[in-house]
């Protein structure tokens, strides 16, 4: 390597270096603000935010996705189809894994530490301002999750994106993200979750998910309960909303298992797309399929057929981090984000069907404000054996805790506990491979912050 060169690449890596860590500066300031977990539902906030912005949200076409399971894994669905149109696109999608910049991604990549800080300090002064104003009101300050959808839809409206997906944080009719006026609303399955903020039934939570649904637009509605379903076709009728529903208007066909994924038959709003390969495991992503690939479908063309050598293209290069996601071999590590009894019933139907363990030892760790017992119970058929543990932060539930719960459910010999993450995962490898030669292996869930911390201690980017 020449000098030059040499010296090129050190000016680049002090760049990148320099970029990040301003990046991270900026972050620990948003960090300070109301934690994303903790909400006050309301929209004041970001709509005077947005209004001093000049409402960058109306510069884009926008799908707006929400329910309780699948709503990140069908966004990038749904952003991968629109991106394979030769569309550009912004997504915006929480939490994150890695890097904060993967919540804001423009063309399926990120943004960059340099255009973070950037976006930052085009926001900064009117969040302060609107900050001030509400403070002085008695009111609070905008919130993390408040102040990042802020950034999301200025970033999309400057880059510009022509579609934005869009996936809520909490809710629908009051969350940060429902500014945006979306022709296409997608609502995945509705289970219990979050009900400190949303209700305690199910008739309750899907009330203030409906509230996504804007006058004239088309509703993407996943199979939900009929009580549910009562609630939500009430809401999209309200609003003179276009449904298309899974089960009656469009289905998944035919699934099949294949070696990385699995091979689908859709039946979308143009017709049936046979013999696609999604490289995803598990009956619930091909449901998730179905969605992303009908709401594109509403998009681009109201309801007539896509190319389907470009739905085969985007589907066959469709992930989702995180989500039944392999990553370590010999044995072999899963990480999954469930975190909540649906969720874990879907996890585990899935590593039945396509993984054959002869022995599986589970690392869990769950927040403390979602249901243990019915998240260890779902996994119980599932798993010889247990580490539970705990993730990081001031919400995970203490493992001491966990595993009194974990008892319960598996009975003493089966529970053991670690309660930090690396111990968890070097004694789960150990009890996998402590009594069969091949087919061991280790799955890590509960909880999305917990399968972060594990991808990162494994070495995922």
């Amino acid at each position: 390597m020449s000098r030059e060169r040499g010296g090129a690449d050190h000016l680049r890596d002090e760049a990148a270096r320099a970029a990040r860590e301003a990046a991270d500066e900026v972050y620990r300031a948003i960090l300070t603000r109301t934690p994303e977990h903790d909400f006050d539902l309301r929209l004041d906030r970001v709509r005077d935010v947005l209004e001093l912005l000049g409402d960058p949200q109306r510069a884009f076409r926008a799908v707006h996705l929400t329910g309780t399971n699948g709503k990140t894994s069908t966004a990038r669905m749904v952003e991968r189809l629109l991106r394979e149109h030769g569309l550009r696109t912004g997504r915006f999608t929480s939490p994150h894994l890695t890097r904060v910049t993967e919540r804001i991604s423009i063309d399926g990549e990120p943004i960059s530490d340099e255009r973070f800080v950037e976006v930052w300090q085009d926001v900064a002064p009117y969040v302060q301002m609107v900050d001030q104003r509400h403070v002085e009101r008695g009111g609070q300050q905008l919130s993390f999750f408040e102040v990042f959808t802020v950034m999301a839809y200025a970033a999309f409206a400057d880059a510009p994106v022509d579609v934005a997906v869009v996936e809520v944080g909490l809710g629908g009719r009051f969350d940060a993200t429902n500014l945006v006026d979306a022709e296409v609303a997608v609502i995945t399955p509705i289970a219990m979750d979050h009900e400190r903020y949303l209700g305690d039934t199910l008739v309750q939570i899907a009330s203030e998910k409906a509230g996504i649904v804007k006058d004239g637009a088309t509703l993407v509605l996943a199979h939900q309960a009929e009580d549910v379903e009562g609630v939500v076709l009430a809401a999209a009728a309200e609003r003179g909303a276009r449904v298309v529903r899974e089960g009656v208007d469009v289905a998944v066909v035919e699934r099949q298992v294949a070696v990385g994924g699995q091979v689908v038959a859709l039946r979308g709003l143009g017709g049936v797309y046979t013999d696609v390969f999604l490289p995803l495991h598990g009956e619930h992503q091909a449901h998730n399929a179905l969605l992303a690939l009908v709401a594109t479908e509403a998009l681009l063309t109201g309801g007539a057929a896509l190319d389907g050598g470009v739905v085969e293209a985007a589907f066959g290069d469709a992930t989702s981090p995180g989500r039944l996601e392999v990553v370590r071999a010999s044995p072999t590590v899963l990480v999954d984000g469930a975190h909540n009894p649906a969720g874990a019933e879907a996890l585990a139907a899935a590593v039945e069907e396509a993984f054959a363990f002869q022995r599986l030892v589970g690392v869990v760790g769950v927040m403390a404000d979602k249901d243990p017992e019915g998240i260890l119970a779902a996994l119980e058929p599932l798993l010889d054996e247990v580490v539970v543990t705990q993730a990081s932060g001031v919400r995970a539930l203490d493992a001491d805790d966990l595993a009194a719960v974990a008892v319960e459910v598996f009975g003493e010999d089966r529970v053991h506990v670690a309660a930090r993450l690396p111990d968890a995962l070097d004694a789960a490898v150990q009890r996998a491979e402590s009594e069969v030669e091949r087919g061991a292996g280790v799955l890590v869930t509960g909880s999305i912050l917990l399968v972060a911390e594990a991808r990162v201690l494994l070495g995922r980017p």
